[in-house]
């Protein structure tokens, strides 16, 4: 079984949390007890979140070794420059080393759901959106990368892995493909 899942902000990407107070989990969205996520999403970024019940099928989903991309949409503070957008392309050297190359390219501002909260918004500083596909997954890599070249980034949504897409998917709902 594979499940398309689009994470909304803030939920974790397991099914309980022991924390106190506890944060909103995988639990809340009536989602089948034998599946778990292949792959991770921070509680702060949004999107396709795959889960399944086959370890195959998640090794290769989420092993870098199989290089599947992983397409997002960054909203990112200040206004890219050609430089910027060739350094992602040729891969940047983050604290753990050096990252594939990536596409990347800016895009119009995409027809999102709004966030709750809301993205801070500064008349003075500008914003901008890329598309980012990565065929490695570290731990908040799009985020470091587009800080490394000076793009901190404001908001994340995680669109595509591999073949498999949002495809209409409001935040919280799910599909089994």
């Amino acid at each position: 079984m594979l499940i398309a899942f689009n994470k909304p902000y803030g939920v974790l990407c397991q099914f309980t949390d022991r924390s106190l107070p506890p944060r909103p989990t995988l639990a809340g969205f009536g989602l089948p007890t034998d599946v778990y996520a292949a792959g991770r999403l921070d509680h702060d970024s949004e999107g396709l979140l795959l889960l399944t019940d086959d370890g195959g099928l998640a090794h290769r989903l989420t092993d870098p070794r199989h290089k599947q991309p992983k397409t997002y949409w960054v909203q990112v503070e200040g206004e890219p420059s050609e430089t910027q957008l060739r350094a992602l392309r040729e891969g940047v050297t983050l604290n753990d080393g050096p990252t594939r190359p990536a596409r990347a390219a800016r895009i119009e501002a995409p027809a999102l759901w709004p966030r709750d909260p809301p993205v801070r918004f500064r008349k003075t500083v500008p914003d901008a959106w890329l598309a980012l596909t990565i065929s490695e997954g570290r731990n908040r890599q799009v985020r470091r990368m587009t800080a490394a070249v000076g793009l901190p980034t404001l908001r994340l949504v995680r669109v595509a892995i591999a073949e498999h897409g949002l495809d209409g998917l409001a935040p919280g709902e799910w599909r089994e493909i």
